[in-house]
């Protein structure tokens, strides 16, 4: 059964910003090629940390929303660890999406 999950990943696009564009579309091509039915993505622009981390003072926040199984999580995270351009992840499950309410009509006599 495939569960439906977000992956905040920062990206390390440091000299390179007018790529990220490319760098969110190839990651979104991994995500479906290992078998991910993308819902959506979120491109949250750069921004800056709170704390200088190593080098990096700021990243590329990219929120993906999806739907897979859940031995694809530890294949996600594996897989993006020996990414360079793969600053941070973090992956969540969240609740499936509620069914549309219908309104119910009163009957009239």
């Amino acid at each position: 059964m495939k569960n439906r999950y977000e992956a905040l990943l920062v990206l390390n696009a440091q000299g390179k910003d007018d790529t990220v564009k490319d760098i969110v579309d190839r990651l979104e091509s991994e995500f479906q090629k290992e078998g991910a039915e993308i819902e959506q993505v979120q491109k949250m622009d750069k921004r800056q940390f709170s704390y200088q981390a190593g080098e990096l003072d700021a990243g590329h926040f990219v929120n993906f929303i999806f739907h897979a199984d859940s031995q694809l999580i530890t294949k996600l995270r594996s897989k993006f660890k020996l990414d360079a351009e793969v600053y941070r992840q973090h992956y969540q499950r969240l609740r499936p999406k509620p069914e549309p309410r219908t309104k119910k009509v009163a009957e009239t006599k």
